[in-house]
């Protein structure tokens, strides 16, 4: 049970950054690739994310393909993917195929935990205003935002979300945190380092 649990904690990781800052693309048509993107000065993250895919895929390959802008490719090839991630390669966008957090991770606090540290890792932020430290969480997809908002109420925290629609139509929801955001930033180990 021990070894299912570290593996359900990496794969709610893996989920969290995917939803985040990855990409699933299919070039040969033989095996799915899972593309995380990431900036040079996040390390730790960086070794964080390679770290949790060589768990999950002990036999598979995890590339690091730095870019000229800074960042740096992570990269594994499965045909597993797109199951455990839900949602296809070929099938368009995150936001076109409606991408949400499995039920699974929801219904754990480990597993919520790992999937929302995943979150802010890549598409959160962690900034000051007027002194303030706050966090919060951007997405256009109103079904992530929804699972997004249970999982931090779950583990015991508040948000306030606002809503902006945009020039293209898309309605952005932003997810604050403004209270207990030390603590908050411990409980799920954010890590912008």
């Amino acid at each position: 049970m021990v070894g299912e649990d570290n593996y359900k904690n990496n794969l709610a990781y893996i989920i969290g950054v995917s939803i985040g800052d990855g990409n699933l693309s299919n070039p040969n048509n033989r095996a799915v690739r899972l593309r995380i993107t990431c900036d040079l000065k996040y390390k730790s993250v960086i070794s964080e994310i390679s770290n949790s895919l060589k768990q999950i895929f002990p036999n598979n390959k995890v590339s690091l393909v730095k870019r000229k802008d800074n960042c740096v490719d992570i990269s594994c090839y499965s045909n597993k993917l797109e199951e455990i991630l839900n949602w296809k390669a070929k099938e368009g966008s995150k936001f076109k195929q409606k991408v949400r957090v499995p039920n699974w991770v929801k219904e754990n606090r480990s597993f919520t935990i790992k999937c929302l540290k995943g979150l802010f890792e890549t598409d959160g932020s962690i900034y000051f205003d007027r002194k303030y430290k706050m966090a919060n969480f951007v997405t256009t997809i109103p079904d992530l935002s929804q699972d997004i908002q249970e999982m931090i109420q779950s583990i015991g925290f508040k948000h306030s979300l606002q809503l902006y629609k945009s020039d293209n139509k898309k309605t952005k929801y932003t997810i604050r945190i403004t209270k207990d955001i030390d603590n908050f930033i411990k409980t799920i180990n954010i890590n912008k380092r």
